[in-house]
């Protein structure tokens, strides 16, 4: 659940901490008070697009934090991306400078805002006082039902055997319509592969066949220099090793006068070995090398051959193994999409993987929208829609899509007695936004997040209806950590909670300010909300019995 919000310098809001507490709260003020500036900067700091102009004026930048309790598919999300916290908690952090620049922050690391999207849904469920006017279209119909059901992952499967099977349909399609490119393009590269397996490039031949070329090419240069080292080091006259031999065995017939030479003569010791054991290496190199002109030109011709193909294939000379491998995978995919009989078999099977597929989504959506359609149908009837009733019609398409094997269609009958026809096209104002809520309260039973927010979402009801709603929502709050926005008193009345959203000024600038209200706030809040600016006794009465009830 949300534990702490920090807003600083957003909109009007310039300082605001609050410390939200399970169960079901409600936040109220007056129109253009500030209520829905919270829900707003809540939404920036899950993820949503922001600008400059959300930034208090005079201000440098607005910076949102959220700390929330960590449910355990985010704790999993969390170690994945490298986010984890030793604390438990997780803290989303967002800031927009006036540039317009944004940088957001899970636990004190920088990330990308779609990071920050996706860490928020599993944490925060927002229903907008409009979502109403969003349920008339089809996608946000399919979108709703697939994901009150669980279905998601099913559907994000269609979509994609559906991808393959159109790459596959379309590569089919080209095959046939363009045959003879395809043959053309397939004798080139074959040509290429084939001049490359006569070559017959090797992994890291390019370097060698390189160092030995050098080598060979200076042949006589190198046994020249060797002999010359070996001489200087042990067998001409006055050769090194010759020399600190006998040094060596000078100091040490003088070591008996005077001790002190012993030690002089023991360094020198370890030179004279090494000097040998240098000559001994020479004369075994020596040995090995000899002056071969034919394997100097055959190098020679290695090196000639590996260069000239580079240039041909525009790479580098020790690239050609890499390309020799792309060219025969080329020359593959070539004759696979100039076989079309191979070509319709794949089509085919991406196809039946296809209808598999959208058939498992096509049967779970059917189970789905007969739950769904009678539980909004049941709560209609709680909600002055008596008589009324809910479907959700699934018809079949002609040909699949990437969304499945049918089309999602809401439809309602507002009354008894008459035909259920589509949701936006019957519905009045009030009507569909009280099927909304019911919708909307329904599907957040199924949802895992711990918070749920409802902005405005009782807009166009009242009275016993009102009421209702209040109490849905209070029993929603003993599940789940719920956050209400209202305009409400019957509403109001039925939070465990109740903050207060009021403007006032503050050196010359309008401020936002929030107050959590106890017994006796509450009473003038709600009487208030009842009875307009003029509060009277009257209304405070009828304030204390709506609490009291």
């Amino acid at each position: 659940m949300l534990r702490f919000l920090s807003i600083r310098d957003f909109v009007i809001v310039e300082a605001l901490d609050l410390e939200p507490a399970s169960g079901f709260t409600v936040l109220t003020g007056e129109t253009g008070a500030g209520k829905s500036i919270l829900i707003d900067a809540l939404n920036l700091v899950l993820g949503e697009r922001g600008e400059a102009g959300v930034i208090r004026e005079g201000a440098r930048q607005a910076e949102i934090s959220a700390d929330f309790d960590v449910p355990q598919l985010l704790v999993e999300w969390l170690n994945l991306n490298e986010l984890g916290s030793e604390e438990g908690s997780c803290i989303l952090r967002r800031v927009i400078d006036a540039n317009g620049r944004s940088r957001a922050f899970i636990n004190g690391r920088s990330v990308t805002l779609a990071q920050l999207r996706e860490a928020g849904e599993f944490l925060v469920d927002i229903h907008g006082q409009h979502a109403h006017q969003s349920l008339g279209r089809a996608e946000a119909q399919r979108l709703l039902l697939d994901s009150h059901a669980g279905l998601d992952a099913d559907a994000a499967a269609v979509r994609e055997a559906h991808a393959r099977y159109r790459k596959r349909k379309d590569a089919l399609a080209s095959a046939e319509s363009d045959a003879r490119r395809l043959l053309e393009e397939r004798e080139r590269v074959a040509w290429q592969v084939e001049e490359l397996d006569r070559l017959a490039p090797g992994a890291g031949e390019w370097e060698e066949v390189q160092r030995e070329h050098t080598r060979l090419a200076h042949a006589a240069s190198l046994i020249e220099g060797v002999e010359a080292a070996i001489a200087a080091l042990s067998e001409s006259d006055g050769a090194a090793l010759g020399t600190l031999s006998a040094v060596g065995a000078r100091l040490d017939g003088l070591s008996d006068y005077d001790p002190q030479l012993k030690a002089i003569s023991e360094q020198l010791e370890p030179a004279r070995i090494q000097v040998q054991e240098a000559a001994r290496e020479l004369g075994q190199y020596l040995r090995r090398v000899d002056l071969d002109p034919q394997r100097l030109a055959e190098s020679a011709a290695r090196v000639e051959a590996l260069h000239g193909a580079g240039r041909r294939f525009r790479v580098a000379a020790g690239d050609l193994p890499l390309e020799h491998v792309r060219l025969k995978a080329h020359l593959e995919e070539l004759k696979l999409a100039a076989d079309v009989g191979a070509l319709a078999a794949q089509m085919q099977a991406a196809q039946a993987a296809y209808a598999v597929a959208a058939r498992k989504l096509s049967v779970g959506r059917a189970q789905a929208a007969t739950q769904l359609a009678r539980q909004v149908t049941k709560a209609m009837q709680e909600l002055a829609l008596t008589g009324g009733r809910f479907e959700i019609a699934l018809e079949a398409l002609e040909e699949g899509g990437p969304h499945g094997l049918e089309r999602i269609e809401f439809r309602v009958a507002g009354h008894a007695g008459v035909e259920p026809r589509a949701l936006a096209k019957v519905a009045s104002g009030g009507e569909l936004s009280r099927i909304a809520l019911a919708i909307q309260v329904i599907a957040s039973r199924a949802a895992r997040v711990p918070t749920l927010i409802f902005d405005e979402v009782d807009a166009g009801i009242g009275g016993a209806v009102a009421e209702i709603v209040g109490r849905q929502l209070k029993t929603l709050g003993g599940e789940r950590q719920v956050l209400c926005v209202t305009h409400l008193a019957q509403v109001a009345s039925q939070g465990d909670h109740h903050w207060q959203v009021a403007k006032e000024s503050a050196g010359g600038r309008t401020v936002s300010r929030v107050s959590p209200l106890a017994r006796t706030g509450r009473v003038e809040e709600i009487a208030r909300m009842l009875g307009g600016a003029e509060i009277t006794a009257t209304t405070r009465k009828a304030a204390r019995e709506m609490l009291a009830a």
